[in-house]
């Protein structure tokens, strides 16, 4: 009997593997893009294989009630969200244009959270997923600038999401945070050295995107940063660290040409020399539009993606929000929002474990995390978004930790029960417990 357990684990533990190393393959290939460099290599569909494999990891894991991970409420909407737009597809505008777009890209988006959420079982797991994507939007962009030929706004040096500058800049506002939590959590003197430089690197790029919708998302990030790593961690060289930077980068903005203009027609609309070209009008039509729309067709949208085909301008909306309410209606609308919640309740609520109180690389991910999702929500009201991976990734990490910082450690770290460093962490958490609160999560 006893073998016959051992077996059964270790078949158990094998599909977890194959899962996860999908998964991480899937993450590589959608963040760093080896496609873009590599001759030849976007003829194979990679990045749907690795996907494949690991959602039939997870079926077969499920159906064989190997995977005990229950589904988290935001996960459930989302499920539900898919099914809606599915539903929109007969009343759509364009219906195939629908369907091309709820199962050609929002299913993804649906599979990513799914896998994320229930193949991640220990924090070793979700920091390497972490790492993938922070450190591989981290060198895209130095690359980005180093290349960089002036005079024109950067663009990522890898197509796909990172073409857009717009888009280039809103994941850099919502990745800085998470190489900012590398930076401090990660030793040695080369280490640092590299997030350090690419902390910067990044500061630079979103000025040199020319980006209005990036900027404000990036202010936003950096506030809560220094907000959560700075005051409330009692990092007091960090805050003056960030006054110094602060008054280097506003010298690099005065110097980059028309830079200050550009930011200034957020408020006078399109001035001489801000390069606008009547986007900023445009943009505000486009706006207009999509409201009207949406109370126009308030239960099912005109369809997803039917936006530009629908008012013929051939031009999404710029907004999240009011694209999504347009094409699938005010139930998409409330329900993506509503999940966007949800994911802010996951960090606030592990806040309140006692795993964050005793783990200093559990702050340093929620707050970065926290960050991260305000930089989010802000850029979103200035992108279309909603058929895109990173939101939603986001989500799953954040459902991912709050699970793993309400685990016994011994779970949480994928350590065996019984272990000597599972009874040394059972020690250290009740030890912690009858301590007074750290002075970092005041």
């Amino acid at each position: 009997m006893a073998s016959v357990a051992t077996t059964m684990e270790n078949r158990k533990t094998n599909s977890g593997r194959l899962a996860y190393g999908a998964l991480l393959i899937f993450s590589v290939l959608y963040y760093a893009r080896p496609e873009d460099i590599i001759p030849g290599l976007h003829f194979i569909p990679w990045s749907k294989i690795s996907g494949g494999i690991a959602l039939l990891a997870v079926i077969a894991g499920l159906a064989g009630n190997k995977i005990k991970t229950k589904f988290p409420l935001e996960l459930k909407l989302l499920l539900v969200l898919f099914a809606h737009l599915v539903i929109t597809i007969p009343f759509a505008f364009w219906r195939g244009g629908a369907f091309a777009t709820v199962f050609e890209k929002f299913s993804k988006e649906v599979i990513v959270a799914l896998l994320v959420t229930l193949i991640v079982q220990n924090f070793d797991e979700l920091r390497k997923l972490i790492l993938v994507q922070a450190s591989a939007v981290a060198v895209m962009t130095i690359v980005s600038v180093i290349i960089h030929p002036g005079n024109v706004r950067l663009e990522g040096v890898l197509g796909g999401i990172f073409g857009n500058p717009n888009d280039l800049a809103i994941n850099i506002a919502i990745n800085w945070p998470l190489c900012l939590t590398f930076f401090f959590f990660t030793r040695g003197v080369g280490k640092k050295l590299f997030w350090l430089v690419c902390l910067l690197g990044m500061l630079y790029a979103v000025v040199a995107t020319y980006s209005r919708s990036g900027l404000m998302a990036m202010i936003v990030s950096v506030l809560v940063c220094l907000w959560e790593f700075g005051i409330r961690g009692k990092r007091f060289a960090m805050i003056m660290m960030a006054g110094v930077i602060g008054i280097v980068g506003i010298g690099v903005a005065i110097s980059t040409p028309n830079y200050v203009t550009r930011v200034e027609s957020l408020f006078r609309g399109n001035i001489e020399g801000s390069g606008d070209k009547g986007s900023l009008e445009a943009r505000r039509e486009l706006l207009k539009e999509s409201i009207r729309l949406s109370f126009q067709h308030p239960l099912f949208g005109v369809g997803p993606g039917n936006f530009p085909a629908a008012t013929e301008s051939w031009r999404v909306t710029h907004n999240t929000y009011t694209e999504l309410s347009a094409e699938g209606g005010f139930p998409a609308l409330i329900l993506f929002v509503v999940i966007l919640g949800l994911a802010f309740r996951n960090v606030r609520r592990v806040r309140k474990t006692d795993q964050y109180r005793r783990s200093r690389e559990i702050q340093l991910f929620t707050s970065a995390m926290w960050a991260g999702l305000a930089a989010y929500v802000v850029g979103a009201a200035f992108a279309s978004t909603e058929y895109q991976l990173f939101p939603y990734f986001m989500v799953a990490y954040t459902s991912v930790l709050y699970r793993l910082a309400s685990q016994p450690i011994q779970e949480a770290e994928g350590l065996p029960r019984g272990s000597q460093r599972d009874q040394t962490g059972r020690r250290e958490l009740r030890d912690e417990a009858r301590k007074p609160e750290f002075a970092w999560n005041r």
